[in-house]
């Protein structure tokens, strides 16, 4: 999506962190409607006359992400009050920060929706008017947790596994199908805001929120299959699919430090 002008966008998890930041760059480039999305309807509240007194047209709606029933409510609502979405970016997601053995069943069936099937969910229900348009942008917020597995992220790992590879197989889809909807994959490292709150990373560097969201709508108007961040993100797959498992694990989890990286996570209070 080259031009936002006159475009109508919809951001989940935009209230706050990089949501709020691609909102707000979204409408100086020229975006006619942002539709906000958050279960956080302070930070809605807010986040919303901040953009009004700019100058900007934000439409807010508190809605939880893990229930489906409110996400199909909001929907309908979303396309009378607004109609058809022409960007849609699924940022919202959470994250746990434990072993395994100490997840609860909840932790487990929260971490998978919220970061995994609510965008898809989301995307059924945006995608018809898209594809009617012949045209629109879904973009994925997904994680490099989604390529290179690390203690204490397990679940999460899970869920942006799963993102990637729903939201490459729906690119395909739609370019199978001629639909003229493009879809674009996000896979950051850690991002400097309060939801990654006590990593520390020693060599790659932890990204800040405003080069983060920079990055993805720049990668948005040059409709970048996947948008990576740093750039050794890039070759991470190429890395792990030519080292045996142990190699890497020294490599990349010892000598680079990514498997200690969770040691001291604290997260969003």
């Amino acid at each position: 999506m080259k031009d936002f002008t006159n475009k109508k966008a919809l951001i989940t998890g935009g209230a706050s962190g990089i949501g709020k930041l691609m909102g707000k760059m979204l409408l100086q480039k020229g975006l006619h409607t942002l539709v906000i999305w958050d279960i956080n309807n302070t930070l809605l509240q807010s986040t919303v006359e901040e953009f009004t007194a700019l100058g900007y047209k934000a439409q807010p709606y508190c809605i939880d992400v893990m229930n489906t029933q409110s996400m199909i409510d909001g929907a309908e609502q979303v396309k009378k009050d607004i109609g058809i979405i022409d960007l849609l970016i699924n940022n919202a997601g959470i994250i746990v920060g434990k072993y395994f053995t100490d997840h609860t069943h909840e932790d487990i069936d929260r971490s998978m929706i919220i970061n995994g099937s609510a965008g898809m969910h989301l995307c059924k229900l945006f995608l018809p008017g898209m594809v009617q348009q012949k045209n629109g942008h879904i973009v994925n917020i997904a994680s490099a947790a989604g390529m290179v597995s690390n203690p204490k992220m397990s679940v999460y790992a899970a869920s942006k596994w799963a993102v990637i590879g729903w939201s490459d197989s729906l690119r395909l889809e739609m370019e199978a199908l001629g639909t003229g909807v493009k879809v674009s994959t996000v896979t950051p490292y850690y991002i400097n805001t309060g939801m990654f709150a006590g990593v520390h990373s020693s060599i790659i560097p932890i990204l800040e929120p405003e080069v983060a969201a920079k990055r993805i709508i720049r990668g948005i108007e040059k409709n970048r299959i996947f948008i990576r961040m740093p750039g050794i993100v890039y070759v991470l797959q190429l890395v792990k699919g030519i080292l045996p498992a142990r190699w890497f694990d020294m490599v990349v989890g010892r000598w680079m430090g990514v498997y200690d990286t969770m040691k001291e996570f604290k997260g969003r209070v």
